[in-house]
């Protein structure tokens, strides 16, 4: 599995590092030591997978994270010397898809990006699919990240969007708590599988009662997207 890394980091010997263990596995790696001028460089460069520390001069990550369009096709993995949960939370609910705290393992970092680069390639292979997917009247398109139950555009928060298009990705496969937890807020999120449900409540509610059906329970397991009528 290869792929496009840009690193902003502005820890010299760190984006060294990293560097030089991403570049050995095969990845192609682009370093910015600024935020200056990271919104520039994402659109030029067009990354798979986003390496974001927090602290950087100019313009932090989190301000990046902001300048994002809620539309984009990368991975974000966010660096930062700092260990408090307010500092994740506000990461992932501005659309970061994991966060590590340094120092961190080399090879759990890139067991991270790999897992990230999996999920970019999950979504890019439905958008080369169709245009849209269509599931018991609720469409669903990709490349806009745009949701339809019936002809009602939903609002949908990114970790929103992030969940109903993975059950719509894997039609009929049953997804345990643990895994969507993993897949969408990353492997040490705090907040616990009841996350997932909060979130699964909001679909439904969002959805309305002609289509919150579309999201089933499997009791004792998880949630699915099934196909079926109505």
């Amino acid at each position: 599995m290869k792929g496009k890394i840009l690193l902003i980091e502005d820890e010299v010997r760190i984006a060294d590092a990293l560097t030089y263990g991403l570049e050995k596995e095969g990845f192609t790696v682009k370093v910015l030591h600024t935020g200056l001028d990271a919104v520039k460089a994402i659109t030029d460069f067009q990354p798979d997978v986003l390496l974001l520390d927090v602290m950087l001069p100019g313009m932090d990550g989190f301000e990046i994270l902001k300048r994002l369009s809620y539309e984009k096709s990368f991975g974000v993995l966010m660096l930062t010397a700092k260990g408090e949960i307010i500092d994740k939370v506000l990461g992932l609910e501005l659309g970061a898809d994991d966060y590590m705290t340094k120092p961190f393992d080399m090879r759990e970092l890139l067991a991270r990006v790999k897992s990230l680069l999996r999920r970019v390639e999950d979504v890019k292979s439905l958008e080369k699919a169709s245009s849209f997917v269509e599931i018991r009247g609720v469409k669903l398109y990709p490349e806009e990240r745009r949701v339809y139950a019936g002809e009602s555009l939903l609002e949908l928060t990114p970790k929103e969007y992030d969940l109903l298009s993975t059950l719509f990705l894997h039609q009929d496969r049953v997804y345990e708590r643990e895994q969507l937890l993993d897949l969408i807020w990353g492997m040490d999120y705090i907040g616990g599988t009841r996350t997932v449900d909060l979130h699964v409540g909001r679909l439904r509610k969002k959805l309305g009662s002609d289509y919150s059906d579309v999201i089933e329970t499997k009791h004792g397991v998880g949630y699915k997207v099934s196909g079926g009528a109505l």
